[in-house]
């Protein structure tokens, strides 16, 4: 597997050819697209699974878990938290194309557990307006797994909550740590 840091093009570079990074980007995809054949598959998941996580660059999901493109559903943001937003997309992934299993992934070192709710007010104070949304800290992560696993089981738009499992990614060993809902 190739990874930004083995490739030897990086950021610098593209500025310095008088690029951006999203123009590395652009071109990175022209390659892929030169090569790319139609896989012939819909967008319900193979393993009709859907899996929640940490928007963390250090997670590589689909190596971590062995996954295959078209084998799941991937729902990513700041910290893997179960937000408004990702019930939606359980929803839609659940009542729409099928799934019936999920997975949630925190990690460890997760920059969520470096801040706390004031940064909404430091938010606030800087640009004039409190964002709505929360900004999710937490201090346990453990604990957030399982109140993220709560949040899953206890929705109401969801109609498969029987298989929920969350786990901590060490990003340091790679393992998966499963966490008991308890």
């Amino acid at each position: 597997m190739t990874t930004s840091a083995s490739v030897p093009a990086g950021p610098e570079s593209a500025i310095a050819r008088g690029g951006t990074v999203t123009d590395r980007l652009v071109e990175a995809n022209e390659r892929y697209a030169a090569a790319f054949a139609d896989p012939g598959m819909d967008a319900r998941p193979v393993l009709r699974v859907a899996v929640v996580a940490c928007m963390d660059a250090r997670l590589d999901l689909h190596a971590a878990l062995g996954l295959e493109l078209g084998d799941c559903h991937t729902i990513r943001n700041a910290g893997g938290v179960v937000t408004d937003d990702v019930i939606r997309s359980l929803t839609i992934s659940q009542r729409k194309l099928g799934t019936r299993s999920i997975v949630l992934i925190h990690h460890t070192g997760c920059g969520l557990e470096a801040i706390t709710e004031d940064f909404r007010t430091e938010l606030e104070m800087e640009v004039g307006q409190r964002p709505a949304w929360a900004v999710e800290a937490f201090r346990d992560v453990d604990q957030d797994v399982r109140q993220s696993m709560q949040r899953v089981r206890t929705s109401p738009f969801l109609m498969h909550t029987d298989d929920v499992r969350g786990f901590v990614f060490d990003v340091r060993t790679g393992l998966l740590r499963e966490i008991d809902p308890a």
